[in-house]
């Protein structure tokens, strides 16, 4: 059973990985070509935090935004990561406590955003961040389960 878990992991963690590539890096067009790197940088980042995620949830209670926007910048921002949570412990034991687990995401979720900086297909936004980060916890959280736990072991 254990290595039929394994497998199923495995596949799952790879389909997983595609669809992020995909949603981070190749399911938009670069932006502002035109722009040097730093002028990119400046246009396209948000480094105060809370600021979109405010916006948003503001937006959510007063209707001055399509429902569309806000629900799908929140809730995909929170679930983007959430498998991460799973997935990272699951396959590196190491990574099974909560400290190494937080380390390892920040670094990861800074090395993602920043790929997408460089490569223009994406913004360094702080609140995605926040909420990637957050996603990926409550995905460690359900890994840590007792009921997750007993199914693997």
């Amino acid at each position: 059973m254990k290595k039929i878990i394994k497998v199923v992991f495995s596949i799952s963690f790879i389909f997983y990985i595609l669809a992020l590539v995909f949603l981070m890096f190749l399911g938009r067009g670069g932006v502002f070509a035109d722009l040097s790197l730093l002028e990119y940088i400046r246009v396209s980042s948000n480094i105060v935090p809370f600021k979109t995620i405010s916006t948003y949830v503001q937006a959510i209670f007063d209707g001055s935004m399509n429902m569309d926007i806000p629900i799908k910048n929140l809730a995909g921002n929170l679930l983007m990561f959430l498998p991460m949570g799973i997935y990272l412990p699951f396959f590196i034991k190491r990574i099974s406590k909560v400290s190494v687990f937080i380390t390892s995401m920040i670094a990861i979720l800074f090395s993602l955003e920043f790929i997408q900086v460089i490569s223009r297909r994406g913004s360094f936004d702080i609140d995605d961040f926040i909420l990637n980060i957050l996603g990926a916890l409550i995905g460690f959280c359900i890994w840590r389960t007792r009921i997750v736990q007993k199914i693997l072991n």
